[in-house]
């Protein structure tokens, strides 16, 4: 029973992440309200984010730039060897900046759209929309 409790505490992000993405999902699902269901899908990209950003970081590693050796030639002529492991991977850090700026570019449309459909049909509850459309 300790190792499981030692998993679980250990992981302790892992967890809030899944329960970020549960919360999204679950307001995107059963909310009727069209902003409820958007800011739903907005905490669920934010968790995605959030994980992405976590399993790109690691203990004790430094930032990917490589020092000069020294020698004053501009060539960094030396000749130390660099392990990976040291360094963090910026990649994933980066493509989560790209996915950030999607999420509000989406976030921002989507609230547009929010506000014709409100302009419309004076609601924003999707039952009353659906018979709305379907009266027309």
């Amino acid at each position: 029973m300790s190792e499981t409790l030692a998993l679980i505490i250990g992981k302790y992000n892992y967890w809030l992440y899944i329960i970020l993405m549960m919360i999204g999902l679950y307001a995107m699902i059963v909310k009727n309200n069209l902003i409820k269901k958007l800011v739903g899908m907005n905490i669920f990209q934010t968790a995605i984010i959030l994980f992405y950003v976590s399993i790109g970081y690691k203990t004790h590693a430094t930032i990917p730039i490589i020092k000069d050796s020294g020698h004053g030639d501009g060539h960094g002529g030396g000749h130390a060897v660099i392990h990976a492991a040291d360094y963090i991977n910026p990649l994933p850090h980066v493509l989560m900046l790209t996915a950030i700026v999607v999420s509000v570019a989406t976030f921002g449309v989507a609230m547009a759209l929010a506000v014709r459909v409100y302009q419309r049909y004076q609601t924003l509850e999707e039952d009353e929309i659906r018979m709305r459309l379907t009266e027309e």
